[in-house]
């Protein structure tokens, strides 16, 4: 697993040691194209400032906060798992020719409507503990998005302390190549003189011209590095138009490599510290328990499952009917009365008669919508258990691969932290190998400046030829490059060892 860290150093590097003189890409993509535009900003910037302004703008830091949502919505969603569920239900359905009444399951060769309705509800009362190990496994899957986030806000603050510093060190360059143009100008108005007195040959003043054109060439090359520099840092930071025509930086006075003392660090204490903050070592090992806990929840798919439902149900049917009352009887019908004879011991009649009372037609008519779904509620009870037996080896299988997602899991844990201790290794042994550099570089220029004087003596004087003079020249140039090379290459590492003891990235 690669380290964003390791990108920017390696990408400052670069620039440091001159080994191409087009600027690099930045390790975190640009978002000035993408991203809305800010607001206009002026002002000289400094390096917090630029960081913070970066957090809030770049679209990495958004989108790690975006699936941090996407986390924290999962988290949720496996929380309301654990709630019954309740649904209610509703259809509608016509029927044609010979058909089955739904609610009484008779034929009828009639078209038919009729409508269903119904509420479900149910809850799983065990399930091998499948849904606490998701939450707790979500929940873990949450923290580590957390950690992400700041992950992308500590490789966004070192890639833009990394511009910064790039910013910075082609600037200077450009400053010293502009004086060695300055001194190159003086040089060639000297021998022009020295040439009309007679004092040099004329193959002297046209070295001297062509070391002047090397210079401005330099100068050249030195600001369009500024200018890639400037563009990287203000496409890092998504500036506007109008913020990024008036972008300039606040250059700080930089202490001197060989000012400070001896670089001394306890690399070990160093990297126990910061793998206890850094939050990419934090994700990868909630990561790793996530991994386990996804192990138990395979393994709850060799358990029972037990779930509660109950239902509530009615319906509708238009060739259900019902028996109704349509009206009395017609005419009232005389019924005589008998007495007991108690000679004979059988009943005779008599003058009396009684008339008996209209009594209720009733007819069979369509049942209304509303008594049928009073009338037709049903209610339902179950409780479902189910026994897992032989599921084609999917939970053994489901297991397995649990195991080995959590192996992977924790060698990728391991890969971090062996990252972490080889790119804190890596910055203290270029640190001090800078700081070394720099101070053998400021004695080289020291020397060398003074044998540059002593040739630009015997040149104007005739001792000398152009060639040599040059060469001694362009010796000194190269020791300032160098030792300014030095000094950025210096403050960087310098920088990225204070990120992991948890110093804050200011100049």
């Amino acid at each position: 697993m690669s380290s964003p860290i390791i990108n920017c150093t390696l990408l400052l590097a670069a620039i440091l040691t001159g080994t191409t003189a087009r600027a690099q890409a930045p390790a975190t993509p640009p978002a000035a194209a993408l991203a809305a535009p800010a607001q206009a900003q002026t002002g000289p910037w400094t390096l917090q400032r630029a960081v913070d302004y970066a957090l809030d703008h770049n679209l990495n830091v958004r989108q790690s906060r975006t699936n941090a949502d996407l986390s924290r919505v999962t988290l949720r969603q496996s929380k309301a798992a654990l709630l019954p569920s309740a649904n209610l239900n509703g259809s509608q359905v016509w029927n044609y020719g010979t058909n089955v009444n739904p609610l009484t399951f008779e034929f009828k060769s009639q078209t038919i409507r009729s409508n269903n309705f119904s509420g479900v509800s149910a809850v799983t009362l065990f399930q091998g503990f499948q849904l606490r190990n998701t939450i707790r496994r979500n929940d873990l899957d949450y923290q580590a998005s957390l950690g992400d986030i700041e992950q992308a806000r500590n490789d966004l603050s070192l890639n833009v302390a990394s511009a910064y510093l790039q910013y910075l060190l082609a600037d200077e360059l450009v400053r010293a190549n502009q004086v060695r143009v300055a001194s190159s100008q003086a040089q060639v108005q000297r021998t022009q003189q020295l040439l009309k007195a007679g004092s040099v040959a004329e193959s002297n003043l046209l070295d001297s011209q062509s070391q002047l054109a090397s210079d401005d060439l330099n100068v050249i090359t030195a600001q369009n590095q500024l200018a890639l520099a400037r563009l990287n840092l203000v496409q890092l930071l998504n500036l506007d138009a109008a913020s990024a025509a008036n972008f300039t930086l606040d250059t700080p006075q930089l202490a001197d490599p060989d000012n400070e003392a001896p670089l001394n660090l306890d690399l070990d204490q160093t990297f126990q510290s910061a793998a206890a903050s850094l939050p990419q070592i934090r994700a990868a090992d909630l990561r790793v328990q996530s991994a386990r806990r996804g192990i138990d929840l395979a393994r709850g798919g060799y358990y029972p499952r037990l779930t509660l439902a109950g239902t509530v149900s009615t319906g509708f049917s238009s060739s259900s009917t019902a028996r109704q009352v349509t009206g009395d009887s017609t005419a009232a019908v005389p019924i005589p009365v008998f007495e007991f004879d108690p000679v004979t011991g059988r009943p005779r009649p008599t003058q009396f008669a009684v008339v008996q009372p209209r009594q209720p037609r009733y007819d069979y008519l369509p049942a209304g919508f509303f008594n049928q779904l009073n009338d037709n509620i049903g209610k339902t009870i179950q409780f479902s258990l189910s026994v897992p037996i032989l599921n084609g080896l999917q939970v053994r299988n489901n297991v397995q691969r649990s195991v080995i997602q959590e192996e992977q899991a924790r060698l990728r844990a391991e890969q971090a932290r062996l990252t972490l201790r080889q790119s804190i290794e890596q910055a203290f042994t270029d640190a001090r190998a800078a700081q070394l550099k720099y101070a053998a570089a400021k004695r080289q220029s020291a020397a060398l400046t003074l044998s540059q004087r002593n040739a630009e003596i015997r040149f104007n004087n005739g001792l000398l030829n152009g060639t040599d003079f040059n060469i001694a020249k362009n010796n000194l140039t190269g020791a300032e490059s160098g030792r300014i090379q030095a000094k950025y290459e210096f403050i960087f590492r310098k920088k990225v060892l204070d990120f992991y003891q948890g110093k804050p990235l200011m100049l």
